[in-house]
């Protein structure tokens, strides 16, 4: 089989995932296996967990690495997937300076291995390249209302000036780039402590924990789960030619106090609500419009937010009941 750099003979392609042991990444990470290719996933886990592509080890086709790709990197690869990002407030809040570097050092080193090797690269932007929308659905034409010395700046500006890197190196035909607009997605091995709506609500529930809902929960989000997502981002990696930015989410909208009171009925839980002051720079509303990526990628979300969620809940579950019985026991637990 050789080694992480070594070429191997096989029907399917090489695949770089940085991040790949994330949340998305891990998801990612386990259809490119199931759909034939060789994969590796570079992570510095400071937001991942190897614990999320652990059973993933037992591939022959699967190579983890842990690496920053804040610093240079390079395989010899056929795609590279580059959504190594710390995403969640608490994440990018706790070092901003790092968010930003990881954004855009690592983006640079991400295009500047697939120009290397001609491989094309898909980059995992974000919906908060809108930053607080004034339209509804944001339409990739729309070119935001960010605030660039605000406190989510590290993250919004992060992910705008890598948008901008890969369209450099598009028209100076350096390497052939996709860039996935990625609204809010959630699904099994969501970070417990990540702080972002729908793992927060799940694991107050499951605790019996106010569930924390800050300002007056109107604010609108719409949820996509992650196997939708994958399907997008491999739709859009393999489309013949750039399309430019693309929005990737579900445009079904819900406000965060509907998405709370429905986690509390699906947990069974007695949680109340409990209210706080809305944190700086919190959008009011994030919705896409996938028009383009509908006619261009076929692309649609299937999971309906109801069964989403019920088995995001089983997955904290299990996690949740790990981590009780680490503490049991007096050991340390795994991240995830």
């Amino acid at each position: 089989m050789g080694d992480a750099n070594g070429r191997t003979v096989g029907s399917g392609m090489r695949v770089l995932v940085a991040g790949g042991a994330g949340f998305i990444g891990s998801h990612l990470c386990e259809r490119l296996l199931a759909d034939g290719h060789e994969v590796i996933a570079l992570d510095d886990f400071s937001t991942g967990s190897p614990a999320n592509v652990a059973h993933l080890m037992r591939n022959s086709r699967f190579w983890l690495v842990e690496h920053d790709v804040a610093l240079p990197f390079d395989y010899e690869v056929d795609r590279v997937y580059h959504l190594a990002s710390p995403a969640s407030p608490a994440r990018w809040r706790g070092d901003p300076v790092r968010s930003t570097l990881t954004n855009v050092m690592g983006t640079l080193h991400a295009l500047l291995c697939a120009e290397r090797h001609g491989a094309r690269l898909l980059l995992a932007s974000s919906s908060d390249v809108y930053g607080d929308p004034e339209v509804d659905p944001q339409p990739e034409s729309y070119l935001g209302r960010v605030d660039p010395v605000g406190v989510r700046a590290c993250y919004d500006e992060g992910k705008r000036c890598a948008e901008s890197l890969v369209m450099a190196f598009h028209r100076q035909g350096r390497a052939s780039g996709r860039i996935a607009r990625i609204f809010d997605t959630y699904g099994p091995r969501m970070a417990i402590d990540d702080g972002r709506a729908v793992s927060s609500f799940i694991a107050q529930a499951l605790r019996g924990e106010e569930l924390t809902v800050y300002g007056n929960g109107s604010q609108a989000r719409s949820f996509c789960h992650v196997d939708d997502l994958v399907e997008g981002c491999l739709r859009l990696m393999e489309h013949p030619s750039e399309v430019g930015p693309v929005n990737l989410g579900n445009p079904v909208e819900v406000t965060v106090l509907e998405l709370a009171q429905e986690i509390v009925r699906l947990t069974g839980s007695a949680s109340r609500i409990a209210y706080r002051p809305l944190p700086e720079g919190d959008p009011m509303r994030r919705r896409p419009a996938i028009d383009l990526a509908r006619r261009e990628l076929g692309f649609e979300p299937r999971v309906p937010l109801r069964q989403g969620l019920y088995a995001t809940i089983q997955s904290f579950r299990r996690a949740l009941a790990g981590l009780d019985e680490c503490a049991r026991r007096g050991e340390p637990a795994m991240a995830s």
